[in-house]
């Protein structure tokens, strides 16, 4: 497995991460524990060494699991988790149905911190996101806070996860941010616009969730894929049967380039966002081993100039039809 560095920070991980949250949360029911225990280590095993969860995935159980399976190997890998969600224990959070409030107040990524420490067995955490930006705490008290931990020992780095380019350049200030986590893939891209530029000169990482789409660009979900109710994307715009049958045009473009390639459009999806940047990280998630062994095969695919380009001009030619999040949810977004 290639290795990267987020930026400019010196935190080297794997060329592609694992995002862990649907073992335990948003797609469904909570897949088999032992499985899941099994999968983690099998990717390491195969020179994983980024896995990315949160304590809002479960709530609390994903970073559990990952800290059971993952804490026998912990001089192997980087674990990151987030803090930012006001979790209320008599409410339903599972596929953010009951939709948590924010809450970064500093003595709040406190007790967040020892309570994900505890959880994932670990003594510190590598990287420790704000999951969301709170509008009623500056950053720069988020900053300080998350930089006590670092003096503490507690926290390596800091993160933020869909920020915009002001916040970014105001934690920064504060506290050097190793990394962004934000959206980004073939079928929502704009943080080309300004915040991509905005990492470049600041030395910041990228790391993209859902890189292949929450599932859509590898080909497997057409418009007539059901979603069970406690699927997150059941709720999503762009996943309603329309849009998907509308958007499988790009899931076609993928598949042509895959073709020549001998690859798969999933494969395609991953090489494409890895050939963007030099300090760009995706974090697919998976339950499956041979999904993950696909996305780890993404890696060694050499996308040439002229591959890219006929990828970026179809791309460009093509209206991806739906939001990506219901209008509530989108306001939680710095975007």
């Amino acid at each position: 497995m290639q290795k990267r560095k987020l930026g400019n920070s010196g935190l080297e991980v794997s060329a592609l991460g694992l995002g862990c949250m649907g073992m335990s949360f948003f797609y469904g029911p909570p897949k088999d524990r032992q499985e899941m225990i099994a999968l983690l280590r099998a990717a390491v095993e195969r020179g994983v060494t980024f896995f990315d969860t949160a304590e809002v995935y479960g709530p609390y159980i994903n970073e559990e699991l990952v800290g059971e399976a993952l804490s026998p190997l912990r001089d192997q890998v980087v674990i990151a988790t987030k803090f930012g969600f006001d979790l209320d224990p008599k409410r339903d959070h599972r596929a953010m149905k009951g939709l948590p409030g924010l809450n970064s107040r500093p003595e709040h990524i406190n007790a967040v911190a020892e309570a994900s420490l505890k959880r994932l067995k670990i003594d510190t955490i590598d990287l420790f996101y704000q999951h969301r930006v709170d509008p009623d705490v500056p950053i720069e008290d988020v900053a300080g806070a998350v930089k006590e931990l670092i003096q503490e020992g507690k926290v390596k780095h800091f993160g933020l996860s869909e920020a915009g380019v002001q916040t970014i350049r105001r934690a920064h200030a504060v506290l050097p941010v190793t990394t962004l986590q934000s959206e980004y893939s073939l079928w929502w891209r704009r943080l080309e616009d300004e915040v991509l530029p905005a990492l470049d000169e600041l030395g910041i990482g990228l790391v993209p969730y859902s890189p292949l789409g929450r599932g859509f660009l590898t080909g497997k979900l057409d418009e007539t894929a059901p979603f069970d109710s406690s699927d997150f994307r059941s709720t999503l715009p762009r996943f309603t049967p329309e849009a998907r049958k509308a958007n499988q045009v790009l899931v076609d473009l993928l598949g042509k380039v895959a073709e020549r390639k001998k690859a798969t459009p999933a494969q395609i999806a991953l090489a494409w966002l890895l050939a963007q940047k030099p300090w760009i990280v995706p974090i697919p998630g998976t339950t499956k081993l041979h999904r993950l062994e696909e996305n780890i095969g993404a890696v060694s695919i050499q996308l040439t100039p002229d591959d890219l380009s006929e990828i970026d001009r179809a791309a460009s030619e093509i209206k991806v039809e739906g939001a990506r999040y219901p209008e509530k949810l989108e306001k939680m977004t710095g975007l």
